[in-house]
């Protein structure tokens, strides 16, 4: 098989439409036009024994419990294109340079410290977003007062990531609805992971994590609460695309992000799932996002698979990489034409 040298991404024939298209992205010399990413991790930069990553491929292997198990499952293997961690120290300042090079403006997760590291480096292109949970060990909460002074003072503008799945929880559980109430009184939208966990390894490295508290019916009577709330469902409710459909078409209020799983599963199912959303006439309420984690050129990458669906107009292309969120989060100006 031919191979295409990249920069760092190995291109075989069968993917060199997407590489293209990041090779071309990283030789323009006229401005890019803006993408918003609205799942980007505040993480910082070392990552000691993070072997390259295939993207589109399958994660979630078949194991033995007799044997030694992954956390994540993952197989190191030879691929392409593979995706390759930041050197020690350099993570925040290669995905920054990406976003610059990109136009990319990106929702950024985490608790307000690590947060604030990325606002500090690309003060125009973060826009923070943190949670009750975030930085904590799982069931512990941010107190309601702290949480309120991040987004009355701190200038924190997204309440995510809201990881309850995790915690084998449901959205609408009492439990949390006091901070639900919250982001709905001071009209902030709430980012909520629902739907693949990533792992494949529930058993063993998320003991809590439920499949099941990932359907995103589960949002119907937290909905019905607090029916001014603006909800972003991360992942999309991969791969729950029946539920996922049902609660749109029920809710004008919900949008969803593609992040996560635009590059953890194989491309064929990838856009089948996309194409969907979209051919059920949900295209005005479909987000970019990457859930960027670790490797800098991942948000090239994940650009590419939506402007090389084929399924997709020019225009429904803008409205997922820009326009969508820019309406969502109440983003004054161009419409990312």
């Amino acid at each position: 098989m031919a191979y295409k040298f990249t920069g760092r991404l190995f291109c075989s024939a069968a993917l060199f439409s997407i590489c293209s298209t990041v090779t071309l992205a990283q030789n323009a010399t006229s401005p890019a036009p803006p993408v918003i990413d609205v799942h980007v991790h505040a993480m910082d930069g070392n990552f000691p024994g993070v072997a390259p990553m295939c993207p589109n491929t399958s994660k979630f292997t078949a194991s033995d419990p007799k044997d030694k198990e992954a956390p994540f499952g993952w197989v190191k293997e030879e691929c392409t294109p593979a995706l390759y961690p930041s050197a020690p120290g350099e993570y925040i300042k290669d995905v920054i340079a990406e976003m610059e090079r990109l136009n990319v403006t990106a929702v950024t997760f985490g608790d307000p410290k690590s947060v604030q590291k990325w606002r500090d480096a690309a003060p125009a292109r973060i826009i923070p977003g943190t949670s009750f949970s975030n930085g904590m060990a799982p069931g512990q909460r941010v107190a309601l007062d702290e949480l309120r002074r991040d987004f009355t003072t701190g200038g924190f503008k997204v309440m995510g990531e809201i990881g309850l799945q995790y915690e084998g929880l449901s959205p609408s559980d009492p439990s949390v609805d006091a901070y639900f109430a919250l982001a709905e009184e001071l009209d902030i939208p709430v980012a909520i992971h629902m739907g693949t966990g990533g792992s494949g390894r529930a058993n063993v490295a998320m003991p809590k994590f439920r499949g099941s508290m990932g359907n995103p019916l589960l949002l119907e009577d937290l909905l019905a609460r607090h029916p001014k709330l603006r909800v972003q469902v991360m992942h999309a409710g991969y791969p729950m695309i029946d539920n996922m459909l049902t609660l749109l078409q029920a809710n004008s209020h919900v949008y969803v992000d593609v992040a996560g799983l635009i590059w953890s599963y194989p491309i064929k199912e990838v856009n089948r799932y996309i194409e969907r959303l979209v051919d059920a006439g949900f295209e005005d309420r479909v987000m970019f996002g990457t859930d960027q984690l670790v490797w800098p050129k991942l948000m090239s990458y994940s650009i590419s698979m939506i402007q090389n669906a084929d399924y997709l107009t020019p225009q429904q292309k803008r409205d997922i990489l820009y326009n969508n969120a820019a309406r969502f989060l109440r983003i004054d100006g161009a419409q990312g034409k």
